[in-house]
């Protein structure tokens, strides 16, 4: 298939009913769903507000295995209502590891399998590293809708070693499920434009389309500050929102056009991974 319908949900989920949160979602997946979108990609661990501002023991009990999560098992059952693919971001409890996990929910409502996000933050408002281990199942990509597909999960954006790893296993458009916002030790920073521009690199620097999804809306002392967006190969955002809108950015990609594109530029060609030894080593 050389075309490929994606859409990126934004909303508020700050509520503490957890059915209330993922009944927003779905009404949404079935808006994308409705317009023709094959791939819906609903914000970071969208069951709740983002717990981890705090340090608190008893949100361990937040998580719950892979098929037993609220989250999982509603968008499993409107993947095969709709016939869509989700790649679904949820807390993971697996024995006594926790993880912040996606599973790919394909067109069947079945898992095709996980991602466990592989860098982890830790600061002012973004204390995940109290919560999470990172992710021991190394990059994925997923084979759907005749396109392959890679993963990565907010934090793992701002890193393009990701982006090219995910490149190099052939995918050819990467998806990133986000929940970022205010930073709480300095008010006046508003790191919305970097992590567009973050992601727009992704784009440019593998010739290929980038989503990305966020939250929206005050959660405690915490505002997240939406600006979803859909990026073409070039970096282009050709959909994306501002930090209220609430609804389902849409877009078809032509995928041939960007493997041709990405054949043209070079980057891959020209790649000298013989010099790139230090990437691998620690600091």
């Amino acid at each position: 298939m050389s075309t490929l319908t994606v859409a990126a949900l934004q909303l508020a989920l700050g509520s503490a009913d957890e059915a209330e949160n993922i009944a927003r979602v779905s009404a949404l997946v079935e808006e994308a769903a409705a317009k023709g979108a094959q791939v819906i990609l609903p914000p970071e661990l969208f069951s709740g507000p983002y717990f981890c501002t705090v340090e608190d023991e008893a949100l361990f009990a937040l998580a719950r295995p892979t098929a037993e999560h609220p989250s999982v098992r509603a968008m499993q059952a409107l993947a095969v209502g709709l016939g869509v693919a989700i790649p679904v971001s949820f807390f993971e409890r697996d024995g006594h590891h926790y993880y912040n996990t996606m599973a790919m929910i394909g067109p069947d409502g079945a898992i095709m399998g996980t991602y466990r996000k592989s860098h982890i933050p830790d600061g002012p408002g973004y204390e995940e590293k109290y919560y999470f281990r990172p992710g021991n199942l190394g990059f994925k990509v997923w084979d759907l809708f005749g396109a392959r597909l890679g993963v990565g999960i907010c934090w793992d954006q701002w890193y393009p070693e990701c982006a090219r790893v995910m490149a190099l296993m052939g995918a050819e458009v990467l998806f990133y499920p986000t929940a970022i916002g205010s930073e709480p030790y300095d008010a006046e920073l508003d790191t919305s434009r970097m992590w567009r521009r973050a992601m727009q690199g992704h784009a440019v620097s593998n010739c290929m389309p980038v989503v990305a999804a966020n939250r929206i809306g005050a959660e405690g002392a915490q505002r997240f500050y939406g600006h979803s967006f859909i990026a073409d190969e070039w970096g282009d955002l050709v959909e994306h929102f501002g930090s209220e809108e609430s609804g389902v950015l849409m877009r078809r990609l032509d995928l041939g056009r960007a493997a041709k594109h990405r054949a043209g530029m070079g980057f891959f060609r020209d790649r000298r991974p013989q010099l790139y030894g230090r990437i691998a080593e620690d600091i």
